[in-house]
């Protein structure tokens, strides 16, 4: 009897004669966590398709074994029946069905008539929630009534339903905030001492280092090592990911910072499904010509609302002034907001970034098509060498810039989102969560990026959910609370501390911190 669970030997795969996965192995004992470390890019996610028969048995070589014997999966149905469960980064419900029916969704309870059996099935997703330390969850309420951390532990409470002997999370804390995330990491602590084992895809490696028993890290589709976490640093890790030291997370460069550039003032944004609430209230701010300003506040704060009523995007009744260089701006539409020099590299950049059948490069143009064009015809020949700058530029890993852009990595597709909102030459780009979901490698690619654009006079606002990066990157830092602003710091040994304490209200910006 083998001591593993799961064994991946020699995994090749291949798309188009480029290969993404060269000779992988991985091993996971029951009731271990093992980390799957590696760039955007590095395979991670097709190795656990592979697992899961999401690419089925034949389109791929080497060997998986399971409890010692072949496993030649041919469909997800049948890896789920062994006991192999994935949670993909993009959940998988059905927002208007019912917590009871996507956990069942497939996998339905009957009665001796034939017919869905929705108490029994009412019990057990209760007690599954409950299992999940969420017993307040109405579960006969549809998905949708409930925010991304709720329908994270559902999908949980899913594979569990489906008897998971081997859980594969793909960034399960990706749209987490911090409480949300350490409920998912002692729930995998929990199910390790049930003898639930887990492979856990993330880029935050401080969650890596806090639950996982083991790390296997890949690079370029290659197996680089497998060690026991107790023998690695984060530093060693990251060496391990990218090839190469990086002695700072956040390489903060001088540069200038020159006279205010744009106003937003006033800006109030009302709830689209209940105008009597106030999203954002009363917000103004300036910013500088080459500063990067950092926005902080908790999940539901108002930030991302904020920045698509200034790119003239939010779906509901907004109200705001808008001043560039001490001219009043009217921006209605994304499309005057870039004719007025202001663009947005969206949150989501799945529903909201890409067009995902479209090619690489043709995303990238997206935003400047008309400046392709003669007469109405596209100037292939000056486009292509527009994409092929770019996707050098931005160390855009792609085999041709024509295959469709849903097949690049998540880290990929956002330097992508970024090359496009670069072709107009803003003057102000607003950032939302640029880093999510991007390995270090990246992370570190695009704040240098950041670095450049503000030296040639660029002027940055930059959301983000994770402080570190805030404090590592930002010139000032904003802080939005409940929809109002709480704080207005220049960041010259500003503390997480001190941050998050605006963003709850526990203390007022003390006049000193505020920026002139």
């Amino acid at each position: 009897m083998s001591e593993y669970l799961l064994e991946m030997r020699a995994i090749v795969k291949d798309f188009a004669g480029v290969k993404a996965l060269d000779g992988i192995d991985l091993a996971v004992r029951a009731g271990e966590c093992v980390g799957l470390c590696g760039e955007n890019g590095a395979g991670k996610s097709t190795l656990m398709k592979v697992l899961s028969a999401v690419y089925p048995h034949g389109t791929w070589s080497g060997r998986i074994l399971w409890e010692g014997r072949e496993l030649q999966a041919r469909s997800i149905r049948e890896t789920e029946a062994a006991g192999i469960v994935i949670i993909h980064q993009e959940l998988m419900l059905v927002p208007h069905l019912s917590v009871t029916e996507n956990i069942f969704l497939g996998n339905e309870i009957t009665n001796a008539f034939g017919m869905l059996d929705y108490e029994a099935m009412h019990r057990r997703a209760a007690a599954l929630m409950a299992e999940l330390r969420m017993p307040q969850v109405n579960v006969a309420l549809p998905v949708s009534q409930y925010g991304g951390g709720h329908q994270q532990l559902i999908e949980i409470a899913k594979a569990l339903n489906k008897q998971a002997r081997l859980l594969i999370l793909d960034e399960p804390t990706s749209s987490l905030t911090r409480a949300e995330t350490e409920v998912l990491l002692d729930i995998l602590r929990e199910l390790k001492k049930k003898g639930v084992a887990s492979v856990l895809i993330s880029h935050k490696l401080e969650e890596i280092e806090a639950v996982c028993d083991t790390i296997t890290v890949i690079r370029d589709g290659r197996h680089i090592g497998t060690r026991p976490m107790g023998e690695l640093s984060v530093e060693q890790i990251i060496a391990m990911m990218v090839g190469r030291e990086i002695t700072e997370l956040f390489p903060r460069e001088p540069h200038a910072i020159g006279e205010v550039i744009f106003e937003a003032r006033h800006v109030t944004c009302y709830d689209p499904d209940n105008p009597a609430r106030k999203r954002v209230d009363d917000v103004s701010f300036a910013l500088r010509r080459g500063e990067i300003l950092g926005v902080a506040g908790l999940v539901g704060a108002g930030r991302t609302e904020m920045a698509m009523a200034i790119f003239g995007a939010y779906p509901g009744r907004s109200t705001l002034e808008l001043w560039m260089e001490g001219r009043r701006l009217s921006v209605r539409s994304p499309q005057e907001a870039v004719a007025a020099g202001i663009c947005l590299v969206p949150e989501d950049r799945k529903r909201h970034g890409i067009v995902p059948l479209m090619g690489v490069g043709h995303n990238i143009t997206l935003s400047v098509l008309s400046a392709h064009a003669r007469h109405g015809v596209v100037d292939s020949v000056g486009e292509l060498r527009v994409i092929d700058r770019m996707i050098e530029r931005m160390r855009i890993k792609t085999a041709s810039s024509l295959l469709p852009i849903r097949g690049l990595s998540g880290g990929n597709q956002q330097k992508a989102v970024l090359a496009k909102m670069l072709q107009p030459a803003p003057r102000v780009l607003i950032l939302d969560e640029p880093t999510r979901g991007v390995d270090v490698g990246a992370k570190y690619e695009i704040y240098k990026l950041m670095m450049a654009f503000v030296k040639e006079g660029m002027s940055i606002l930059m959301i983000s959910s994770e402080l570190p990066e805030l404090l590592g990157v930002a010139d000032r830092v904003i802080v939005i609370g409940e929809g109002r602003l709480r704080g207005d710091f220049v960041n010259d040994g500003l503390s997480q501390e001190a941050v998050m304490a605006a963003a709850i209200g526990q203390t007022e910006t003390p006049p000193a911190a505020r920026a002139d």
